[in-house]
């Protein structure tokens, strides 16, 4: 549809330097780089608006030049940065101007097909509450929907837009964009737009095109193009990359300055011991991947809490009682971890192990009334839910995703060692049980002092999770006994 080579333009001197790049039917390619990379001049260029100093666009493989202004109206439209004022004019009206490429003969007539195109665009804007208003009296974002209308209002195989989510509120953008995508999808429309936000452009667009100064920095899908390295080397600014929780796209965050003072340091005199739960409490909060009740995954928080219910605990929305529970005694939900044992939270078993990167401290709380072997679990359609093992480990360090992974990984071998030494068995089976149905595991660091990139047995980190977890995780086991008279 639309193919770009060697382009290469701008004012009183070339902005834009060798810039090329192909857009398929159905496809949306963004734009993306710092304020003065050239973006707004590469889609002028594109457009035609500037003349290039070298380079040519071609159209469905013809060289743009070669249409006249009409013709090539109703293969393309243009979205400015900053649309003109239509002063006097209705919103109707504006959006009818989208029509004017397929006017044809001195006494053009208004056929049902340019209004059907103009409700259609207005409708998918949601700009037609305003369509009799003037369009000076609309707030900035409620201007732009009427623009973005304008062009589609135009049908146009191609569409160039400059920032279509400027002024726009999340809502609307997303709104917008939703639109837009399948507009692009059910109609075969190529699209070039320009983004300032490198996450929505990420989520929304089958290709990027990343400048620097006017060249190409970057050019291709999502992943290949908002890359850490990339990214901090193009806008000179400190930023992660990671996996969109829905899509399978890349999305930035920025990293701000540190601008911590003091060292956050967790010991084992920091964890109390209620009578219904033992609980963390931090000012400052942890990174912590866990796969406890609530706020399971990755996340930062202030508590984290291993809580005790009765062995009969039934509620229809657990969720919200946790919530509630933690709302009680003054945890703020979306701060706090928690994890819930029907075992005697006073037998928990905390530790604390010193290494050179600093220190880490585990504890286990374990019931093992129910424990089984996972070989034997698909033997069984239904297994008992309660019977439980819990375990924290709290880093005083600063971990890499990959740390937090085979930190649980460690931690699960280590587990399951324990049991075998402890000759815990599966009542069904009579073989070495491996954990109980419902474990649960809470890794937390500071992300403070030492870097620690790695978590597994062969690490200084993974050694001491391996040793902690066993001898921990053993000692709550003999309590467990103990309280059940079975020593």
């Amino acid at each position: 549809m639309l193919r770009v080579e060697h382009m290469t333009g701008g004012y009183s001197h070339p902005v834009v330097k060798d810039v090329s790049f192909t857009v398929k039917p159905g496809q949306i390619l963004g734009i993306l780089g710092p304020n003065g990379s050239g973006k707004s001049t590469l889609l002028k260029l594109v457009s035609g608006l500037l003349t290039a100093s070298a380079g040519e666009v071609y159209i469905d493989d013809r060289a743009m030049s070669n249409y006249k202004s009409k013709e090539l109206a109703r293969k393309m439209a243009v979205l400015p940065q900053l649309p003109p004022q239509s002063f006097g004019m209705t919103v109707k009206e504006a959006v009818s101007l989208g029509r004017y490429p397929h006017q044809q003969g001195l006494f053009s007539s208004w056929k049902t097909e340019d209004e059907e195109a103009v409700m259609q665009a207005m409708q998918i804007t949601q700009v037609i509450p305003f369509a009799q208003q003037e369009i000076t009296t609309l707030s900035g974002g409620e201007q732009q929907r009427v623009f973005v209308a304008q062009a589609l209002a135009q049908q146009a195989d191609l569409l160039l837009l400059d920032e279509p989510t400027n002024h726009l509120d999340i809502a609307h953008q997303k709104q917008l964009l939703d639109t837009l995508k399948s507009h692009v999808q059910t109609h075969q429309t190529a699209v070039v737009s320009v983004f300032h936000d490198i996450n929505l452009a990420s989520l929304y667009c089958d290709h990027l095109l990343l400048l620097e100064k006017g060249r190409v920095s970057a050019y291709g899908e999502p992943h290949e193009v908002v890359e850490k390295a990339t990214l901090e080397s193009v806008y000179e600014t400190r930023l992660d990359v990671a996996a969109h929780p829905v899509e399978p796209k890349p999305q930035m965050t920025l990293l701000p300055h540190d601008t911590k003072d003091t060292i956050f340091h967790v010991t084992a005199k920091d964890i109390s011991v209620l009578d219904d739960a033992v609980v963390l409490h931090n000012e400052r909060p942890m990174r912590v991947v866990s796969s406890a009740v609530l706020n399971p995954g990755f996340g930062w928080y202030r508590t984290i809490v291993n809580r005790q219910v009765s062995p009969t605990y039934n509620v229809n929305n657990v969720e919200e009682e946790v919530k509630q529970f933690a709302r009680e005694r003054s945890w703020i939900p979306t701060e706090t971890v928690m994890q819930l044992t029907a075992v005697n939270v006073k037998g928990a078993v905390i530790q604390e192990y010193t290494a050179s990167f600093g220190s880490i401290v585990i504890l286990v709380t374990a019931g093992i009334g129910n424990a089984l072997d996972v070989s034997r679990a698909h033997e069984v359609q239904s297994l008992p839910a309660i019977g439980t093992i819990n375990t924290w480990i709290l880093v005083n360090g600063n971990l890499s995703d990959e740390a937090f992974i085979e930190a649980m990984m460690t931690a699960t071998e280590a587990k399951t060692k324990a049991l075998a030494e402890e000759q815990v068995l599966d009542k069904r089976t009579q073989t070495l049980a491996t954990g109980t149905p419902t474990d649960s595991l809470v890794v937390a660091a500071t992300q403070q002092g030492a870097d620690l990139p790695y978590g597994g047995p062969v690490t200084e980190l993974g050694k001491l999770i391996g040793k902690g977890v066993v001898e921990c995780t053993r000692q709550a086991i003999r309590y467990y006994r103990q309280s059940q008279g079975e020593d």
